[in-house]
């Protein structure tokens, strides 16, 4: 196919994109850099609030999104990986890319992408950094939304988001992922992820721990940023909990008054997600002159959703989707059932990861909920990187669980059939906790009838 080639079909445009994927991760902004100079720079006409964390991400873009837009305000989002559909990455006002938009986008990047590769000594940019690139054309050229609520990939210092001069900088909280690229020990991610931190630029984060705070405010100093911190600048606590809802409290050192919120999103995580998107929110309204009513921060909150995050996608009988993908994923999802799981019900996991995970420790993360668990079922999906059953079972085994309660599914679809049709009939109150990669929450949420949040997309 000739440089000047242009794809006329979406698919096309598509599959090239993800052919790019053999150009795997390389960390560095050289690429960025070379083709956002020969587009004079579009990343420089908008405004962006930087986001980034070992988890978190997701929600705290989904808070801070949904709150601008009550107030008001057109809101690009940037968020990755996607559930159903690719084009969910890339929202304007909550809504997909269109696929003529992307399309063109792609035809006008492919050229440029080339063009690096061949003139330059950096190579070809990656599947990724021409994602990014598409975000930024997308939202100074077509969308043109008044903020974009800008997700990192990986990291944050050599990543490909990281060629914008944000407002605000966030970072959610620091953990132990992606080891081989960022580090191995927290101080050492933690430095990766203040990569985002810019000259005079504030930033936002909720993490708490002292030797991760000391790593963040080193980095703030050399850039001469403020940084307000979860527990010392902003407070948040969870007043009450029930599966659907709970009511958090919050204040900051920028609001007269403490202020009582409803979210719909359960776990003791997304009270400080929360808190770090209103926080955000602050800064905005203190430093930047955006206008939010207080009404509309309330009901943002309230009506922020995040697919495959504790999500119900069947009441009766009852199935839960909970993309707890690493250790602490999983220290959050044991924490959540041990305050959500009613006494007489029995929990039943089922199980997927991918094979380049901690698999053990995560199995290990499990064990505050190990006496209310009646079946945990492992199994395989259709994913490159995912691990074989047998994998998770040896990985649970060594994790401390008995060989009796363990069980290897071969086939996810037929377990999830006969389990909708045995239980349709029976007591309600087993729960079915299905988790682990977001890939296999995807698939496994595509299995279930669309929830009519949905449908209206």
């Amino acid at each position: 196919m000739h440089a000047e080639a242009q794809f006329v079909e979406y698919k096309e445009a598509l599959d090239w994109l993800h052919g790019l994927l053999r150009f795997g991760q390389r960390p560095g902004l050289e690429r960025m850099q070379w083709v956002l100079e020969q587009l004079d720079h579009p990343e420089r006409r908008i405004p962006f609030i930087h986001v980034a964390g070992t988890n978190g991400k997701g929600s705290t873009c989904a808070f801070l999104t949904q709150m601008l837009m009550e107030a008001g305000y057109s809101v690009g989002t940037f968020t990755s990986p996607y559930l159903v559909d690719f084009r969910e990455r890339i929202r304007y006002n909550g809504s997909m890319i269109e696929e003529a938009d992307l399309l063109r986008l792609v035809n006008e990047v492919k050229v440029l992408i080339e063009r690096c590769e061949r003139e330059t000594e950096f190579g070809s940019p990656t599947e990724f950094e021409v994602i990014t690139l598409i975000a930024i054309l997308y939202f100074s050229r077509v969308a043109r939304p008044a903020v974009v609520v800008w997700e990192t990939g990986l990291g944050g210092r050599l990543d490909s988001t990281n060629v914008v001069l944000p407002l605000v900088s966030v970072i959610t909280n620091i953990g132990m992922d992606h080891t081989q690229v960022l580090g191995d020990t927290l101080e050492e991610i933690a430095r990766e992820k203040a990569g985002i931190i810019k000259p005079g630029v504030p930033v936002v984060t909720g993490e708490t721990r002292p030797e991760i705070l000391a790593v963040l405010k080193e980095r703030a100093a050399e850039t001469k940023s403020t940084v307000y911190s979860l527990q010392e600048h902003f407070f948040a606590e969870q007043v009450e909990e029930e599966l659907g809802q709970q009511r958090i409290r919050y204040s900051s050192i920028h609001r007269r008054h403490e202020a009582t919120y409803r979210l719909t999103m359960n776990g003791i995580h997304q009270t400080a997600n929360a808190a770090v998107a209103l926080m955000t929110i602050d800064v905005l309204r203190n430093y930047f002159s955006f206008l939010l009513e207080e009404e509309e921060i309330s009901r943002g909150l309230q009506q922020t959703r995040w697919p495959g995050r504790l999500e119900v996608v069947s009441p009766r009988p009852l199935v839960i989707l909970d993309g707890a993908h690493n250790q602490e994923g999983m220290e959050a999802l044991a924490n959540s059932l041990e305050r959500l799981l009613p006494n007489d019900a029995g929990l039943h996991l089922l199980f997927s990861g991918l094979a380049d995970k901690p698999l053990s420790e995560m199995a290990k993360a499990l064990a505050p909920v190990k006496a209310k668990i009646k079946s945990l079922n492992v199994t395989e999906f259709d994913f490159p990187r995912a691990a074989a059953a047998s994998t998770l079972r040896d990985a649970f085994l060594q994790g401390g669980w008995a060989e009796e309660n363990l069980e290897a599914v071969p086939d996810w679809r037929a377990f999830l059939l006969s389990w909708m049709r045995e239980k349709q009939s029976a007591k309600a109150d087993d729960w079915l906790v299905v988790c682990g990669s977001l890939y296999f929450i995807a698939q496994v949420r595509a299995f279930f009838p669309t929830t009519v949040e949905e449908a209206g997309e």
